[in-house]
């Protein structure tokens, strides 16, 4: 009877516990090729405590992960990710360690894509400034008669 009473009570709190657990899925890119980067992504977002289910399809790029929310985020598993090689949307891959990768797994990486963006930008800026100093200089203010 004893032993019913401490098993039932395990069995409660188990539940209780599971109840807590904040389950989340969550879908994101990952930078990699083949099937050893499918390894090694999906390895990592596991090392992560928390993270139940982690499954990389190297054809979409699209990493699935499910984990308990109490314990680890998004942002924590992207990091991990990040730390072995593979640029996820939250964090880039350290150039060390992307170079370290074998050949078939070096992926393009595109190193500073906001620099391209401020160059365009730059570029637009020069060309208004450019427009209006012109336009000064061929719209000269008449002078009125008095």
């Amino acid at each position: 009877m004893k032993t019913r009473s401490i098993f039932l009570t395990i069995l409660f709190l188990l539940g209780t516990v599971s109840l807590f657990a904040q389950e989340v899925t969550k879908k994101f890119e990952v930078k990699g090729n083949c099937g050893m980067c499918e390894k090694r992504i999906e390895t990592a977002a596991k090392s992560v405590d928390g993270v139940t289910i982690a499954d990389w399809d190297k054809d979409t790029k699209m990493m699935e992960v499910t984990f308990d929310a109490s314990k680890t985020s998004e942002d924590a598993v992207q990091l991990a990710i990040a730390n072995v090689g593979h640029d996820t949307p939250m964090h880039k891959a350290d150039s060390k360690v992307y170079n370290d990768l074998p050949k078939c797994c070096q992926y393009p990486k595109d190193e500073h894509p906001h620099m391209d963006m401020q160059k365009d930008e730059k570029k637009d800026i020069d060309h208004d400034m450019y427009h209006d100093m012109k336009h000064d200089m061929n719209n000269k203010p008449k002078h009125e008669v008095q």
